[in-house]
């Protein structure tokens, strides 16, 4: 009797928890939301930076816990307590495009901007102050940038219960991904990817996009054979797999819907978009549209 008291409490229990995940809804992150970085086309100020650090003679970077030192001080206005961002300038030290046009729409995007964290003031002196690095999202370094830290709130995420991988357009502005984080070129749910539409064409942090790919665009340039998805029999090595007597490409076949992602941050002509559901991998020049 005891064993099926104990049997039944443990269903209880499994099936009360299974019930909180299924309703408990999504939630971001710390690194979701001040570790996404942006491409923009606004200047940043660089008349605050990173000096060095605590044990410079044998550290070149810095990361959460360790001590750094600002260009400015209490002269400045700087107080214990303050808080601030860091960040840096990045470019992709790969030259070499994933897909079509994506070196000249990045250009037109803006600039990269990546996070590092945040620091803390606790010591002042007048023209230069000590630090505390409370969250690091990349190593800190001597030149990077520094700025009041500014809340970002964090948009209200939705479940994928609801994905529909069949959705017809929505009719609203679409867009492509051009990179991700750290110029990656494939991406899944939690990545964080740049996309070419940003304030200035009325995007909003909250916004959701819908990921989608065309079949046989060729702008997977660096993967992708040519006509692979319609009649590539006989190319490039390629046999045996068929063909249609039928002309189709991209434009008369169906799309597939493959994720969605939330707006997070954004830029004038860019959006900081993290994918919360991908059916499968999504590549930099797969398109996006507003849902």
């Amino acid at each position: 009797m005891r064993g099926k008291i104990a049997l039944a409490g443990l269903i209880l229990a499994l099936s009360g928890a299974g019930a909180w995940a299924q309703g408990s809804a999504p939630t971001t992150t710390q690194d979701d939301m001040y570790c996404s970085g942006v491409v923009t086309t606004e200047s940043m100020p660089r008349d605050t930076y990173l000096i060095t650090g605590e044990g410079s003679s044998y550290k070149i970077t810095f990361q959460e816990g360790d001590y750094v030192y600002i260009n400015k001080g209490s002269s400045q206005g700087v107080k214990v307590g303050d808080q601030f961002s860091v960040i840096r300038r990045v470019k992709d030290p790969v030259d070499e495009e994933w897909t079509k046009w994506q070196f000249s729409i990045l250009h037109a995007m803006g600039t990269v901007w990546q996070d590092e964290g945040r620091l803390r003031v606790v010591v002042t002196q007048p023209n230069t102050a000590v630090a505390q690095v409370q969250h690091s999202c990349e190593y800190m370094q001597r030149g990077d940038l520094v700025l009041p830290f500014a809340e970002r709130p964090a948009p209200p995420l939705k479940t994928e219960t609801n994905f529909d991988r069949f959705a017809p357009p929505s009719g609203k502005t679409t867009a492509m991904v051009i990179t991700g984080k750290r110029f990656q070129v494939e991406y899944g749910t939690n990545d964080i990817v740049y996309v070419n539409l940003g304030s200035q064409q009325g995007v909003k942090v909250g916004d959701y996009f819908r990921v989608f790919r065309y079949a046989g665009t060729e702008h997977q340039t660096q993967y992708q054979t040519p006509r692979f998805a319609f009649d590539a029999d006989g190319y490039l090595g390629v046999y045996g797999f068929g063909s249609v007597p039928a002309k189709y490409k991209w434009d008369n076949v169906p799309r597939e819907v493959i994720g969605e992602g939330i707006v997070v941050r954004t830029g004038t002509n860019s959006s900081t978009v993290m994918i919360t559901f991908s059916l499968r991998e999504i590549y930099a020049g797969d398109y996006v549209e507003v849902e």
